[in-house]
């Protein structure tokens, strides 16, 4: 199945990344995914949008192209990072490539609750009319503490969390496959 996952940190250490990267190598037998990178995409712009940057137009094939998307999200403020925001203000927007593509959400963070908060807010924007993407429920990965949970090399270390993200893997990939 192809996933596209969209990070919203553009961080170089960000944590949000190395999860989605860690992911991208674990499960290369049971999915084709490809990191976005949210550097390049300019702020959303209603000026613009029938006419939009090429960056954004590269971006939004790419998820077009996607079976699957994998959110990522770190949470500041108690909410969803404006990076993120801007890139799902691009895909709601004229010919709205996330209407019907299925989704799950994880984060991480350094706090106890990993991005609880930021997640929540996440689900309701992707429940919008512009968006409208069907989410895996009941497979929540909230990894807090993080900073304790990655080595050097960005390999996610604790046993149990790994456990955990097979299983989801699994869960996403057979609930997905009936939007494909």
């Amino acid at each position: 199945m192809k996933v596209v996952a969209i990070v919203g940190s553009i961080r170089k250490e960000s944590y949000n990344m190395q999860l989605a990267q860690f992911i991208q190598k674990r499960y290369t037998e049971k999915l084709d995914l490809e990191v976005l990178s949210l550097k390049d995409l300019p702020m959303y712009n209603q000026d613009i949008e029938n006419e939009a940057p090429q960056a954004v137009l590269d971006f939004k094939a790419k998820v077009k192209a996607a079976d699957a998307v994998l959110w990522v999200t770190p949470e500041y403020n108690g909410t969803v990072p404006g990076v993120m925001v801007n890139a799902i203000d691009w895909l709601s927007r004229v010919d709205k490539v996330m209407i019907g593509k299925p989704s799950i959400i994880m984060g991480a963070s350094m706090g106890n609750l990993g991005t609880v908060k930021a997640q929540l807010h996440l689900r309701d924007i992707l429940f919008s009319p512009g968006i409208n993407s069907p989410l895996l429920s009941g497979n929540d990965v909230y990894i807090g503490a993080v900073h304790t949970k990655f080595d050097e090399e960005g390999n996610l270390t604790d046993e149990g969390t790994v456990k955990f993200l097979d299983v989801v893997i699994d869960n996403f990939l057979s609930w997905a496959k009936k939007y494909v």
